[in-house]
């Protein structure tokens, strides 16, 4: 699993430098994500998208569970008071618990895409005052090589922490 390591950088010159020694480094084009000020000329840069900036994967988990218990007790109901025949129908525990499931994930998903990460909250007033917002998603034996790399040829940039763990997908 990828951990996902936070670089604040005080320009879009020293942003572009970072990339290509990432690139160079033989870290993947899709691992490296940058974020800047709505506005800013992101040419030469990958830049961050919806996966990255908005709370759609953790909108969705949560979609998923509470939709899928909604689901169940839906399910229960309607198996204890059947509408066709005199027996408990139990199959719709299931039917009905993966279609809340589902419901739940993607309405939960429409809300998340809309609202800022939670993760890069605390990024909001760096970004603000023009610097760029680096998110490296490593392998953990590459970790240690990402950030002595960057410390040794980027001095202007700021570690700025690690996430333990990202979701596969993004």
């Amino acid at each position: 699993m990828r951990k996902r390591i936070y670089w604040l950088l005080p320009d879009l010159a020293s942003a572009r430098r970072t990339m290509d020694d990432l690139l160079l480094a033989r870290v993947s084009e899709r691992h490296i994500h940058f974020l800047a000020a709505e506005g800013t000329d992101m040419s030469g840069l990958h830049e961050a998208n919806i996966l990255q900036t908005s709370d759609i994967v953790r909108a969705a988990q949560m979609g998923l569970m509470i939709g899928g218990g909604v689901g169940i007790l839906a399910g229960l109901a309607a198996a204890m008071f059947p509408i066709i025949g005199d027996t408990p129908q139990w199959g719709m525990v299931g039917v009905l618990a993966v279609l809340g499931g589902l419901f739940g994930a993607w309405s939960a998903s429409m809300i998340g895409s809309s609202a800022r990460s939670t993760r890069i909250k605390r990024f909001e007033d760096a970004i603000a005052r023009g610097q760029i917002l680096l998110m490296v998603d490593a392998a953990p034996g590459q970790i240690e090589e990402i950030e002595n790399m960057l410390q040794r040829q980027h001095p202007e940039a700021r570690f700025e922490g690690m996430d333990p763990a990202i979701p596969a997908f993004p």
